[in-house]
């Protein structure tokens, strides 16, 4: 079973846990990851790119010239993609490219994201991680404290007003709560920095 440090929010060690094996221990499924992050990254594509086709550009109603005797090669159109000012060949069309996982492999993703941290002993436990005022510089030490000074992803039980406006503005930090765990963000963050409350929440949800 893997154990994780708990920190005070003064970066002291006060203790150590237990991360239950069912969620933190199991082997990460590459194929439920990959499928995991595609899923987020298509869903973040806005899609609205357009181009117009032949029959959208404007002019070309005519044909250009006779069809036989001028040597040239036949056209019926100055707006054929070939042209300068023609139409766009298999234009592109605003389109949806998202697509949607089912609840168990999305569950398996999650686990399999929480174990590969597990695995590069990149959990950080605080036990009562909350702020008493909005303050940036007051965060920035909090993660020097703990030797953050990268990407990392913070999670607590549920939404800490002064921890999410003191955090928003340093770079490569994210917050999030418990319930709302993302794949891609626990992949993409160094350090997986999670209060004790919401870890028991997280176990008790995915175990």
């Amino acid at each position: 079973m893997a154990k994780a440090k708990v920190y005070n929010m003064a970066g002291e060690i006060v203790g150590e846990v237990e991360l239950s094996d069912a969620v933190f221990g199991i082997e990460p499924n590459e194929n439920a990851l990959h499928m995991s992050v595609r899923s987020y990254l298509a869903n973040q594509r806005q899609g609205t790119q357009s181009a117009l086709t032949k029959a959208e550009v404007s002019g070309g109603g005519i044909k250009p010239y006779r069809q036989k005797g001028t040597g040239r090669a036949r056209q019926g159109s100055i707006r054929n993609p070939h042209y300068t000012h023609g139409g766009v060949a298999f234009a592109p069309k605003p389109r949806s490219y998202s697509f949607s996982l089912n609840k168990k492999l999305k569950r398996l993703a999650i686990k399999s994201a929480l174990s590969q941290k597990a695995i590069e002993e990149s959990v950080i436990v605080i036990d009562g991680l909350d702020m008493d005022e909005i303050k940036t510089k007051t965060f920035v030490k909090f993660l020097g404290a703990l030797g953050v000074d990268k990407k990392a992803l913070v999670v607590t039980d549920q939404v800490r007003k002064n921890v999410v406006l003191s955090a928003r503005n340093v770079p490569g930090i994210k917050t999030t709560i418990a319930t709302i765990l993302s794949p891609y963000d626990i992949l993409n963050a160094n350090k997986f920095i999670v209060d004790k409350a919401a870890l028991e929440k997280i176990e008790e949800v995915y175990a």
